[in-house]
């Protein structure tokens, strides 16, 4: 799990769910990994030498890839998107199936038998609920990280998975828990608002968890160290990036993380805000890229800071949630209504009603996060513009470097070069990478007497 999601706060309260899209990057890691190492060699160069690769390199004009590795990609590009829709599918199968067994009646009654304190109940119903779905979802999981072995894209040891699904299904029954307590009193305080109040306060834990995620969440899941203490030479030559930029950005907000025992995908992050906010490179960055390529990579983060993406996303997410909450409450009558009886839900503050409510998010989810997917891509494709532009005058040239940055992960995770639009519309949150390097190659306003978008 290269990428931490917890699946059951994804269904359970989409606020979590779209904090992953503020977490912006560069390069948008593969859902389903399913391609090989081309280059051992290159993801264990040391990651204190960024700009060990000094070969001359040919000049890029376009995403491509040799006939085997086409072959491989457009297969994975295949898996990813047949695997998304199972997945989706499945997980709505897996709340039906525990609504049909009455399971979640079983889990209210022995919660209720417990304690009569509500707090205490959502102690005993919530881990149950999210143990039962994290077991029912498993075998998905299972596979996309058997194919992403099976094509030497994840190292991960399988101790080592299975430790990190452990750590979030432990965040998640963390999490969960409050979330449940919460949502239910306020269902219970109001039948006909608790959509908006609970919306109301979902939006400052969702600052919150972005806050405190660099200093409790992340390090569960990976090992974090400045980057001046992992790679020193390359620190004076980002803060030239931030100068350019106008930002004072400390080497202490900028960390390196270890990657490379997990996978060989490259990557950076900004994430946090306020205090907490920090840009991550990860190791495997470092070793496969040049000084060059990485400072576009940091362009791009830069990007990020300079023109509030973080906040604006906070914004556009809310108010989706609005709207996804609204819906929620105008559908859980008629279902409970439906079917509630034969699931053994009593009514809609019952603690058994929970994943009818999570089946109905995930199901209107759907729909909103091929929106959120569109406005992320808006924003990333900004975030590269900003990343040719204030990168122009410090990298000889911020084009080639920015496409061959590319074209190296392209090759490494077998990304598609042309991947079905449905694909895209529906799942991808960042542009394609077929059309982040003809970007590259092609933006040039300064030699056509052009004014820059953002960095004048």
């Amino acid at each position: 799990m290269t990428r931490f999601r917890l699946s059951f706060i994804l269904v359970f309260l989409p606020v979590v769910f779209f904090a992953g899209s503020l977490q912006a990057s560069p390069h948008s890691p593969p859902s389903t990994v399913t391609s090989e190492q081309p280059s051992a060699s290159a993801a264990t160069q040391s990651p204190t030498s960024p700009g060990a690769q000094s070969q001359p390199k040919n000049k890029i004009t376009a995403y491509t890839l040799p006939p085997d590795l086409y072959r491989k990609a457009r297969n994975r590009g295949r898996i990813g998107f047949v695997s998304r829709f199972i997945g989706f599918f499945y997980g709505l199968l897996v709340l039906w199936f525990i609504l049909r067994a009455k399971l979640s009646a079983k889990y209210r009654d022995w919660a209720e038998r417990f304690s009569r304190h509500r707090f205490l109940q959502a102690l005993v119903f919530t881990p149950l609920l999210v143990l039962t779905i994290g077991v029912l979802h498993l075998p998905i999981d299972i596979f996309h990280e058997s194919v992403s072995k099976l094509y030497k894209i994840s190292v991960q040891p399988w101790p080592s998975w299975t430790a990190d699904w452990a750590n979030a299904q432990l965040l998640a029954i963390i999490i969960g828990s409050l979330l449940a307590w919460i949502l239910y009193a306020v269902i219970r305080r109001s039948p006909r608002r608790w959509w908006l109040y609970f919306w109301s306060i979902s939006l400052p834990l969702l600052l919150f968890g972005i806050f405190i995620s660099p200093y409790l969440i992340d390090p569960l899941f990976n090992k974090y160290e400045p980057l001046s203490t992992k790679a020193p030479r390359l620190v004076p030559e980002l803060q030239r990036v931030t100068r350019r930029a106008g930002q004072g950005i400390a080497p202490a907000r900028m960390f390196w993380m270890k990657a490379s025992d997990k996978t060989i995908a490259t990557n950076a992050s900004v994430n946090g805000f306020g205090a907490s906010k920090r840009i991550i490179i990860w190791d495997t960055t470092l070793a496969q890229e040049t000084t060059d390529e990485v400072l576009t990579d940091f362009g791009h983060e830069m990007g990020h800071y300079v023109l509030g993406h973080i906040w604006k996303g906070f914004l556009f997410f809310g108010a989706m949630l609005f709207v996804l909450f609204y819906l929620g409450y105008r559908s859980i009558g008629w279902l409970l209504a439906r079917s509630g009886t034969a699931w053994g839900v009593l009514s809609l503050d019952d603690w058994a009603s929970l994943p009818a409510l999570l089946l109905l998010l995930t199901l209107f989810g759907f729909a909103a996060d091929a929106i959120g997917n569109a406005f992320s891509r808006y924003e990333e494709h900004q975030a590269d513009v900003y990343s040719l532009e204030v990168t122009h005058g410090i990298v000889p040239d911020p084009g080639q470097a920015f496409a061959r940055s590319f074209q190296t992960y392209g090759e490494t995770v077998l990304v598609d070069p042309h991947p079905n639009p449905v694909n895209v519309f529906l799942f991808f949150d960042h542009p394609t990478v077929a059309d982040r390097i003809h970007l590259g190659v092609t933006y040039d306003p300064w030699s056509r007497g052009e004014s820059p978008q953002f960095v004048k």
